[in-house]
This record gives C-alpha cells, sequence and structure tokens, in this order.
C-alpha cells in the first residue's frame, strides 16, 4: 500500500476545512497531524481541538504523529478526539514498549518514529509490535527543510528488516519530500509519504494531482 500523506502543518489554518475538502476530492486517503508541544520539539503547533474539530468533517484516516514528550500521558485523549493511528518517537517515551502496548489497547494502529540521528537499532526489536516505522528525514519540529540524504540508508535498513522477519509494517518518512527525493524514498523502501510545502504551497489541488502521478511513476518503476 502505497498513500501520499498531506501534512496539515503547512496548510493554511484561515482555510483547513477547505483544504482538506480539496483533499479528499484529489483522492488523498491519509491526513499527516503533526502534534508539537515546544518541549520534545522547539515549536508548539496544535492540538486536541484542533482534531476534534476537523474529524467531524472528515473521513480521512488521521495519522497523529506526537511529537511531545511522554506521549503515554496523552493516548487516550487523541483516540477520543479521533485519532486513526499514533505515532510516537523512541526519543520521547519513558517506556516505549508499554507505550505501544497502550496504543494498541486503545484500539488503533500504532506508528514509532526516530530522528535522524537516532539508529535504527534502537527500534529494530519492537518491529513486529508496531504497523508502521516513521523515519524522519529532517529534524523534527519545522516545515519546509531539505531532505538529510544520510537517512536514505536508513529507510533501506528497516525495508529489509522488516522483509527478512516477513511483517506487514509500513515504512513513513516525513521531511524534505519533493520531486526528485520522492525517488530517493521509494526505491529504498518507503510506502507511505508525509508531503508539506510540496503539496499545500500555491494551487493545492494542482500539486496533489502532480505528486500522486510522480509518486505512481516511481511506483511503476520500481514494482
Amino acid at each position: 500500500m502505497y498513500q501520499l500523506c498531506p501534512s496539515i502543518l503547512s496548510a493554511d489554518f484561515n482555510r483547513l476545512g477547505e483544504q482538506i475538502k480539496t483533499l479528499e476530492k484529489e483522492g488523498i486517503e491519509w491526513l499527516h497531524i503533526d502534534v508539537m508541544d515546544g518541549d520534545f520539539v522547539p515549536s508548539i503547533s496544535f492540538g486536541m481541538p484542533v482534531i476534534k474539530s476537523i474529524r467531524k468533517e472528515s473521513k480521512l484516516f488521521f495519522d497523529v504523529h506526537l511529537m511531545v514528550t511522554e506521549p503515554e500521558r496523552y493516548i487516550r485523549d487523541f483516540v477520543e478526539c479521533g485519532a486513526d493511528s499514533i505515532t510516537v518517537h523512541a526519543e520521547a517515551c519513558e517506556d516505549l514498549e508499554r507505550t505501544i502496548e497502550q496504543i494498541r489497547e486503545a484500539g488503533v494502529k500504532v506508528g514509532v518514529s526516530i530522528k535522524p540521528a537516532t539508529p535504527v537499532n534502537d527500534i529494530s526489536h519492537m518491529l513486529s509490535d508496531v504497523d508502521m516505522v516513521l523515519i524522519m528525514t529532517v529534524q523534527p519540529g519545522f516545515g519546509g527543510q531539505k531532505y538529510m540524504e544520510e537517512c536514505t540508508e536508513k529507510i533501506r535498513e528497516v525495508r529489509e528488516l522488516i522483509e527478512a522477519e516477513d511483517l506487514d509494517v509500513d515504512v513513513q518518512v516525513d521531511g524534505g519530500i519533493n520531486d526528485e527525493t520522492m525517488e530517493t524514498v521509494l526505491t529504498a523502501g518507503a510506502n507511505l509519504l508525509v508531503a508539506g510545502s510540496y503539496v499545500f504551497n500555491d494551487d493545492l489541488a494542482k500539486n496533489v494531482k502532480h505528486a500522486r502521478e510522480r509518486m505512481d511513476e516511481i511506483i511503476r518503476r520500481i514494482d
């Protein structure tokens, strides 16, 4: 399963509902929602009230990425406000195994993420316990950054581990996705691509159509 996952961190919040409707019309199925607390990452974004509000008007899959310290404190709250999947950072959890259990018990999909400097080995023992691994290819907390080339090998490493264990686990990439880096990450083994400024800058509908066509073209070549 391949998905383009637009990140509303780059959306125009004055037109958020309208832009989500545009994404739906253009065939998008996943919406990436970055929650930042100003502690784990320097920036502060938005939280439960925004998710609850847009949940009322959208049937998209809400892919909630918690860039927060001790995310286990908020799992139930984010599920109740509409998350379909919750991704936590390995670096942010006091007890990663227990946090993953909490998410699973809450009845939603489970993701684990690592920063660019964190080795894959830190989470390799947990691959069978999650539905998705999110590889950050920029420093978390800010949009519009350039893709960090050194992360490509981490994408490849995670995909190889998943295939070696014959697991049904998605590999998501977040950071610096554009026409060029899209081919890099798909070829390395990613199947879920988070896109912010790449799709939200200027004409959203046109950008999404272009990105999906580009993605389909690459997938046909590598499959």
